[in-house]
């Protein structure tokens, strides 16, 4: 859609100018993280930074959660967005000043960078902007697998803070700083775990004929789900399947009594994720009965496919091209990671956005890995391009 979209010539280097503070706040977050719904530490620095800004805050939703609102002049309109504040349970090995201090503890995924820019966004907006409506800024705990996203959205957070359009960015490693990338439809995968659990009858190893094995079943298992990608979903349609643990026995001379499978699921597409799971009971249940074992299947539904609407999208692109120019901002193939924001989408219209980390050393490391590091070059153009969309949207 077409935008009167305000100037933003001088806005990056405006944003430049007070961004040490927030490079600063982003390296303190690093050194400490903090996994799902511990992040004590991190909301409160979030809601003091805040409180000073003149934002009201509300702590509390999601557990660890923070929402700061803003409103100016007296417009209806009301605009969310979010940053997610968690790290993950893994060794860091960067050896930076400012390494994390807590063992098998880690900002591997940059959120320390997600919300130090949406803190930088939120002076810029309080101190250096005039608008008209309400602007609530999501600080979202609990991202990476917990679904933090959701026990917002079910404890009432557009209840609470109503949101005409929602919206969020996520860093991206290989793609250069000064580049943004957004696309509308389906951007990232659904997420489902499938745990499976075989029974059968343990033996000694030279004597298996007075047992029921059941390795040779989650062998013949773990080969044959690919069969449900490779021969029964369409090629154009993507769909991974992934045995991610196999659990089973200790010893070598000892049939085990069970084994245990534990299962990745992603797609694209509800109608694929829907076959998808009752192909993987259809065909567990028929390879435990030729083996003659028991089996359980614990099928989790975990995240939904976060789809980007067109509007939003096009709105985010328009944006995004006005602060950085044509040229360095791209269209975004979907990927077969998976992100909760998806849930904040099912209920407001919205985007979601790449940010570019960098490539090579400079910002090219994969997200969770242990020499990963959110690029400080990358937190002026995220603060930059959420004030210039606010300050558009509440014209």
């Amino acid at each position: 859609m077409s935008q009167d979209f305000p100037a933003s010539a001088g806005l990056l280097s405006s944003v430049e100018a007070i961004a040490p503070q927030f490079v600063s706040i982003r390296r303190s977050i690093h050194a400490h993280p903090e996994l799902a719904f511990e992040e004590q530490r991190t909301s409160d620095l979030v809601a003091s930074t805040l409180e000073g800004l003149g934002y009201k805050v509300h702590r509390g939703l999601g557990s660890t959660g923070v929402v700061g609102q803003l409103t100016k002049g007296n417009g209806s309109k009301a605009i969310g967005i979010r940053a997610d504040m968690d790290a993950l349970p893994i060794q860091e090995r960067t050896g930076l000043d400012y390494a994390s201090t807590l063992p098998g503890k880690m900002h591997a995924c940059g959120h320390d960078g997600h919300t130090a820019i949406l803190l930088c966004a939120a002076r810029y907006l309080a101190q250096s902007v005039d608008f008209n409506g309400t602007l609530n800024l999501i600080f979202q705990p609990a991202e990476e697998n917990e679904g933090g996203a959701l026990r917002m959205v079910d404890e009432g957070l557009f209840d609470l803070f109503p949101c005409d359009e929602i919206y969020a960015l996520h860093n991206a490693p290989g793609l250069p700083v000064g580049k943004m990338a957004i696309s509308p439809g389906p951007a990232m995968a659904s997420f489902d775990r499938v745990t499976i659990r075989l029974h059968g009858r343990s033996a000694h190893g030279a004597m298996p004929h007075h047992g029921i094995d059941p390795m040779q079943c989650a062998a013949s298992i773990v080969l044959g789900l690919q069969s449900i990608v490779t021969r029964e979903i369409d090629a154009l349609h993507a769909a991974v399947i992934t045995v991610g643990s196999i659990q089973a026995g200790e010893v070598y001379n000892i049939v085990p009594e069970s084994a245990l499978l534990k299962i990745g699921v992603r797609t694209l597409d509800l109608a694929v994720r829907t076959l998808v799971e009752k192909r993987i009971r259809q065909f567990v249940e028929g390879q435990a009965q030729s083996y003659q074992l028991n089996c359980e299947i614990d099928y989790l539904h975990k995240y939904p496919v976060l789809v980007n609407h067109p509007a939003q999208t096009e709105y985010a692109r328009e944006a995004a091209i006005r602060l950085l120019g044509a040229d360095n901002v791209s269209q975004r193939t979907p990927t077969m990671g998976s992100e909760d924001f998806a849930y904040m989408l099912q209920k407001r219209p919205g985007a979601y956005i790449r940010l570019g980390n960098g490539v090579g050393e400079d910002g090219g490391c994969m997200v969770h890995n242990p020499l990963y590091d959110f690029n400080d070059k990358a937190l002026t153009i995220g603060a930059a391009f959420w004030s210039h969309l606010v300050q558009s949207y509440l014209r």
